[in-house]
């Protein structure tokens, strides 16, 4: 039974020695002085058992020690971290320390700065709140700048080339700009049972006009006789249009009611924004109208941003026939010249032009011209200095001049002076002021 303690307690202090040597603690004297013992006491067996006896006890506590409190000892053995000497200003913590670089410090987060209080008005006593309120009247003219023989645009003119008078009084231009847009236009066409000659032109000029279209224009056809009759409403489609001028076959009526279908075709365009246009293809002449001709210029003049472009029609059955004698030939004359100054009017006007073509070959430069002055255009804009909102009418007058204030003289390549006109509203009515 000694034999087996003493081999038991061997077998146990290599296990022992394991641990200990696992943990870092390795309990060296203690091992030495069993042996020591075993040694000392081997010539007697009793006392040999006593001492095995003894190291087992003790082997038996030191394991127990180590099974509670091992993780304890290990931690107490393990020496502590040095402290941390950096400074918080950076730099090493002894002479062969590392450098470090300094920590920033958070900024401290300022408060918003309150919001302004609002300022308080107090009206007056006994008075109840009032509120001002100041319209400054501001008016746009179109100005075309077009050379009179080969009616192409004057390019390149600036403000101060402009100078708008407002019933006979300089104004001062605060805007000015060259603009070139798509069109809105409306062409308004005699289509009477009257002389085949003037269909023949009117549908020519019409043709014309629809060819030189652009994908971006709004265009919209419409015919008159006794009645007057849509018939293409606004399309950019051209085909659309060219199928409804050629559906112009047989007339209904021979009564040609000019100033009707006019003053129809400008209330409607009234009711459209921006700047649009009429093309008016007719002979002039009206026969059983209900509206009469003071009440057609004063509607042309009431109408804003609205320009007519007149194209006589039927001059060569004119020119034939002309100084025929008799006194039905002679009332024809008279009606004719005076179709042809209604014409002219209605162009002088709103700042448009007349044409009285008596070949075919003349359209496409009378339409060339009329699409030069439509697209190409300057625009000013001025603030009146009779600010009065009456109604009543402000005639309306452009200049060119050069840098020194003389009448613009425009030259060609051989400097040559070359002609031009100026094409613009002759007035515009004011704002009636409403109470």
């Amino acid at each position: 039974m000694g034999v087996c303690l003493g081999v038991w307690a061997i077998r146990f202090g290599k296990v022992l020695g394991q641990m200990r040597r696992a943990h870092r603690m390795l309990f060296v004297p203690e091992v030495v002085m069993l042996r020591m013992h075993l040694m000392d006491f081997g010539s007697t067996e009793a006392a040999r058992s006593k001492v095995f006896l003894r190291s087992a006890m003790v082997a038996a506590a030191f394991a127990v020690l180590l099974w509670q409190g091992g993780p304890s000892l290990m931690a107490q053995a393990t020496p502590p971290p040095p402290p941390d000497t950096t400074p918080d200003a950076g730099g090493p913590a002894s002479d062969n320390g590392s450098i470090v670089v300094p920590k920033k410090k958070a900024a401290p987060e300022e408060a918003p700065p309150p919001a302004p209080v609002a300022p308080k008005i107090r009206n007056p006593e006994g008075l109840p709140p009032v509120s001002i309120v100041v319209e400054v009247p501001e008016v746009t003219v179109d100005v075309g700048v077009l050379l009179e023989k080969t009616h192409q645009f004057v390019p390149n003119l600036q403000a101060g080339n402009f100078v708008v008078y407002e019933d006979g009084k300089p104004q001062k231009v605060i805007g000015f700009k060259r603009t070139e847009a798509p069109i809105t236009a409306l062409m308004i066409c005699e289509f009477a049972s009257t002389n085949y000659q003037f269909i023949y032109d009117m549908r020519n000029a019409a043709y014309s006009f629809a060819e030189q279209l652009r994908p971006q224009d709004y265009v919209a056809l419409m015919t008159y006789d006794m009645n007057t009759k849509i018939v293409a409403d606004f399309t950019q489609d051209k085909r659309e249009i060219l199928s409804a001028i050629n559906s112009l076959r047989i007339p209904g009526f021979s009564e040609r009611n000019l100033f009707d279908a006019l003053y129809e075709g400008l209330d409607r365009l009234s009711r459209i924004e921006g700047q649009k246009y009429i093309i008016l293809i007719a002979s002039g002449r009206d026969t059983m109208s209900k509206i009469t001709l003071d009440k057609m210029l004063d509607k042309v003049k009431k109408t804003p941003n609205v320009t007519i472009f007149t194209i006589s029609t039927g001059q060569v059955a004119r020119i034939m026939t002309e100084g025929r004698g008799g006194w039905g030939g002679e009332m024809r004359d008279m009606d004719y010249l005076q179709a042809d100054n209604q014409m002219q009017n209605f162009a002088r006007m709103t700042g448009g032009m007349y044409f009285a073509p008596r070949f075919v070959a003349e359209l496409p430069d009378d339409f060339g011209a009329i699409n030069s002055a439509i697209r190409s255009k300057y625009e000013l804009i001025y603030h009146p200095t009779n600010s009065a909102q009456d109604g009543s009418f402000r005639k309306l007058e452009v200049k060119l001049v050069d840098v020194e204030g003389h009448p613009l003289l425009i030259t060609d390549e051989k400097h040559k002076p070359l002609k031009y006109e100026l094409i613009y509203r002759n007035g515009y009515r004011a704002k009636q002021e409403v109470e």
